[in-house]
């Protein structure tokens, strides 16, 4: 049986991995159970199971590199479960994205008229810039946890999602100036075959794609934030 003193030393411990809470607590509670396991299965006190704990999970804390998203090194497992949890989300975005496409070239399709495509243009992608707004402020209690460089204690930070949660700002910004304009290089290139700028023509229907995956992404990245910190509740109290 794990005390509440012994519990607080696997946190520590675990702290000291430079371990985001949220994978923390996962980690925790796997190493509880393998600790109380080993105690009944070899008759161990907690500082032996704890030792010999922390010598079989010593490869996983080894510090590595992961550039896509983190500056600096994170432990081994973190990078592990970080890139299968994105690797989840950036799927669902890129369908997010890919719908988005369909619904575009369906409203080129239709439109009867230049100036119509525009609207429709202007909207859709003005939609992923007014649903970003909508999050953010019926979420504002948790902005102080928004952060790169909020920390618990100083020590690490609250969600393997905190780091990502400026590139919302980048993408909302970017698509704020695609929403912005009219999308006729499109409409010429598509509807009125006019093949004299087909590059911008493709710009102007693969930019707002790769820009709504992107942000969508982001936005992913902060509701499993904010979920991440619904559930840690006793780690916000002290802060």
């Amino acid at each position: 049986m794990i005390t509440e003193l012994q519990e607080s030393k696997i946190t520590e411990y675990l702290i000291a991995q430079q371990l985001s809470l949220d994978i923390l607590v996962e980690i925790r509670d796997h190493m509880i159970s393998q600790i109380s396991e080993l105690q009944f299965n070899e008759n161990l006190d907690f500082e032996a199971a704890f030792l010999k704990i922390k010598e079989s999970w010593n490869g996983e804390f080894a510090m590595v590199n992961y550039v896509l998203f983190y500056p600096a090194k994170i432990p081994l497992i973190a990078k592990r479960i970080i890139q299968e949890r994105y690797n989840g989300l950036f799927k669902k975005s890129l369908m997010v994205g890919l719908l988005a496409s369909v619904i575009n070239l369906l409203l080129l399709l239709i439109a009867g008229s230049k100036e119509e495509y525009t609207v429709f243009f202007r909207l859709l992608n003005a939609s992923f810039v007014v649903m970003t707004i909508l999050i953010w402020v019926f979420n504002y209690k948790i902005w102080k946890y928004l952060k790169a460089d909020f920390k618990y204690r100083g020590k690490c930070l609250y969600t393997m999602y905190q780091q990502n949660l400026g590139l919302m700002v980048v993408c909302a910004s970017s698509m704020t100036q695609v929403a912005s304009k009219s999308g006729s290089y499109a409409y010429q290139l598509i509807r009125e075959q006019n093949h004299h700028d087909v590059l911008t023509g493709l710009i102007t229907l693969i930019l707002p794609f790769i820009l709504q995956t992107a942000l969508t992404f982001a936005l992913f990245n902060f509701i499993e934030h904010k979920k991440n910190l619904v559930k840690m509740q006793e780690f916000l109290k002290p802060v």
